[in-house]
């Protein structure tokens, strides 16, 4: 899992392209920014990724998958 709580953008997306680098297949990400989880499911999509998010009051946790 991939914390990006606290780091604004676009950080947290290359921290994600990152860690899809090293495992391709599905990664979670933990984020705390609706900014963050609008760029990071935006690139995930782009780059053949399905998310699934998962609100809560304070923060997303997101699930992309090949």
């Amino acid at each position: 899992m991939i914390d990006v709580r606290g780091y604004s953008c676009p950080t947290p997306v290359i921290m994600v392209k990152n860690e899809l680098a090293k495992h391709p297949d599905s990664v979670e990400v933990l984020s705390d920014s609706p900014c963050a989880v609008e760029n990071i499911t935006r690139f995930a999509q782009q780059h053949g990724y399905k998310v699934v998010s998962q609100p809560t009051q304070e923060e997303t946790l997101l699930l992309l998958t090949k």
